[in-house]
């Protein structure tokens, strides 16, 4: 019987292109699982400073772990309901919102034509065609519905994440055989994953409040889906806040005119720039670590495998292998070819050590 070392180098790669297409349909198969539980992970790991940080306060494990998984599920109820009430209202005036649409697409048309640019009405009117906002809004908002739907799930695996994180270290140097077992890998790979999530909570929630305030001073309807839309599309690079921005500016064009379009347009250029290109990279540092096309390809795999959330989730998923990458001799040359040049160098400069 040959073993896989014995066997021709094309077989090899046949056999691991096969197992990483079994391993894809299986991910794509159980999301309704895996999703769920992977967004408690990913809160556990969020929530875990605040745990300590009561911990350091005196409170006991049991209670430090309880307070903070109350105040997670009050948001989570909190956000279900909003966007359930929010998306059916939301859907119900759509007939009217697209009515209102045909006077400032009047006016774009008459502007066009005073620029001798000849386009009609019905041209205009396909790039706003309200199905298509709905069908895109359906699809992003019914994901993180189902995902908020499975909350006993979420957050029953928040609570056990957050009481196995205080023995895993131990049973890492258990599986290893030795109690002195350098598992300070483990703690990189949650130690980064940990400083990405709350850089990007941080910065989420404040293009979340600040667009929600500002969107209810110009009038728009549904601010604080529009908000609740922003923070979760933040977690998207690049492309996550540029959808995030287009039903309040088609909102701010149908009640303001285009001139209340133009304003809430600017407003989004404004708070992502400084959000995204000035305060997230100073806060994040160099611990990103990950190459820009790395992180737009993997924002497209994640998002084939597991739709919306899956893009949500797809940097820090991508984070994950990489560190592990980082940590396994065999295939550190895949950690370099996912890390940014900076990286890359530091990388190297261990290995020649």
């Amino acid at each position: 019987m040959p073993t896989t070392s014995t066997l021709p180098a094309s077989l090899r790669i046949l056999l691991i292109i096969a197992c990483i297409v079994v391993l894809i349909a299986g991910l794509q198969a159980a999301s309704a699982i895996i999703l769920p539980i992977l967004v408690a992970v990913f809160l556990a790991v969020i929530c875990t400073p605040p745990v300590t940080w009561l911990q350091r306060k005196g409170l006991p494990d049991w209670a430090a772990v309880l307070t903070v998984f109350l105040v997670v599920l009050v948001a989570f109820v909190v956000l279900s309901l909003v966007v359930t009430s929010s998306i059916s209202s939301f859907q119900a005036r759509l007939p009217e919102y697209e009515k209102e649409l045909q006077e400032p697409v009047n006016h774009i048309v008459a502007w066009l034509a005073g620029h001798d640019v000849a386009v009609s009405p019905a041209q205009i009117r396909e790039q706003f065609d309200s199905s298509k906002l709905t069908g895109l809004l359906s699809s992003g908002l019914s994901a993180v519905a189902t995902v908020l739907s499975n909350t006993v799930l979420v957050m029953l695996t928040v609570v056990f994440v957050l009481a196995e994180a205080a023995v895993l270290p131990r049973k890492l140097r258990i599986i290893s055989g030795n109690p002195d077992e350098d598992v300070e890998w483990a703690s990189s790979v949650l130690g980064d994953l940990r400083v990405y999530l709350a850089v990007k909570t941080q910065c989420s929630l404040i293009v979340a409040v600040t667009s929600t305030v500002f969107l209810w001073l110009m009038g728009v309807d549904y601010p604080v889906l529009w908000g609740l839309l922003a923070f979760l599309l933040n977690f998207i690079p690049t492309l996550g806040s540029i959808i995030a921005s287009i039903p309040p500016i088609v909102l701010g064009l149908i009640l303001d005119g285009i001139g209340g379009g133009v304003v809430v347009a600017v407003w989004y250029l404004i708070i992502n720039t400084a959000v995204g290109s000035i305060l997230e990279p100073k806060m994040m540092g160099r611990r990103l670590g990950l190459s820009t096309l790395v992180v737009f390809l993997s924002m497209v795999f994640w998002g084939w495998v597991w739709g919306p959330v899956g893009m949500v989730l797809s940097v820090p998923l991508t984070m994950v292998v990489k560190i592990l990458l980082e940590h396994t001799d065999d295939l550190r040359w895949l950690a370099i070819l996912l890390g940014s040049a900076s990286d890359d160098a530091e990388l190297e400069s261990v290995g020649s050590n």
